[in-house]
């Protein structure tokens, strides 16, 4: 029996950006998402149960990606599958596990 790794959620998109505040106006105003403060002087998006974290292009939160662009994005998914074997699965599809 093949393992299958069941997603159930976003918990969140980290997306790159050049200026937060033009971002922020943007996103509010023409699609409706609310601008919210988090952590430590951290930017969300919050729509329905979803959020898009905001990083100002230079100023980024650890971790990052490794080459970071204006329009980079990372995704967060949430699963009930047990870490170890999630990252087995993923690596014995050929995937290389990579942190940035």
């Amino acid at each position: 029996m093949e393992f299958l790794m069941k997603i159930s959620h976003l918990d969140h998109l980290v997306l790159t950006v050049a200026d937060i505040p033009t971002t922020t106006n943007f996103y509010e105003k023409v699609l409706g998402m609310k601008a919210v403060s988090f952590g430590a002087g951290r930017i969300a998006l919050e729509f329905g149960h979803q959020k898009i974290n905001l990083h100002q292009l230079g100023n980024e939160f650890e971790p990052k990606a490794q080459n970071v662009r204006v329009g980079s994005a990372d995704l967060c998914f949430i699963t009930d599958t047990v870490l170890s074997d999630a990252m087995k699965h993923v690596e014995n599809q050929g995937v290389t596990i990579m942190e940035g």
